[in-house]
């Protein structure tokens, strides 16, 4: 059975807030699917809540020290939150995936939530809150890309589903709960799956 050392790092949709259990979070579930896969995980979450992109650069020093294998990188709500800038938010973001690739780590970038989902953005407000989420979205694809890491593109698409129902969201309407988690990382587990398998079959190669 392969060995496999997962990382967590982000804020709290990374570190689970909001799931009734620990095995609830995304990275318990991510570990299940792997492991379902053959592989022996060593997960480590290193999220933090409520970080911010700037945020992530003790996260990538703890994550230096395990040397992970597969990275997967959950950031941007709370830069849309306190209305950082995008240029910010995106320089801390370009800074943090260069430092895992170049420890070796294939990374797995999720993307800025659709905040205009969340129940207490005043309808009116949507747009606007979309429009935001949607540039910062696009600017933290471009530089994963340019770095060599995948996109988890299709997690995007579960916002829709979080805005039809309200059974997603935890009790405080803002964090998923564990139905939500488990959207979100039937959405993400096939990326993960990939770069593991990946990294598997390189020696074979």
């Amino acid at each position: 059975m392969p060995s496999l050392t997962l990382a967590v790092l982000g804020d709290s949709i990374a570190y689970g807030t909001g799931a009734r259990s620990s095995a609830d979070a995304l990275g318990p579930r991510l570990t299940a699917a792997l492991t379902a896969d053959g592989f022996d995980v060593s997960l480590h979450v290193l999220a933090v809540p409520g970080a911010v992109s700037r945020d992530l650069g003790p996260q990538v020093e703890r994550a230096r020290r395990l040397r992970p294998d597969v990275a997967v990188v959950v950031i941007g709500a709370n830069d849309l939150a306190r209305f950082v800038p995008v240029d910010r938010a995106v320089g801390s973001l370009s800074a943090a995936l260069r430092d895992l690739r170049a420890m070796g780590a294939d990374v797995v970038l999720v993307p800025a939530p659709d905040m205009s989902a969340v129940p207490f953005v005043p309808p009116a407000f949507r747009p606007a809150v979309q429009a935001a989420c949607r540039t910062l979205q696009r600017e933290q694809t471009s530089v994963a890309e340019s770095t060599g890491c995948v996109v988890a593109t299709e997690v995007a698409a579960v916002a829709g589903a979080f805005g039809s129902d309200p059974a997603l969201f935890s009790h405080d309407r803002f964090h998923p709960s564990s139905a939500g988690y488990a959207r979100i990382a039937a959405a993400l587990a096939p990326y993960v799956l990939d770069a593991a398998r990946e990294r598997r079959d390189e020696p074979a190669a």
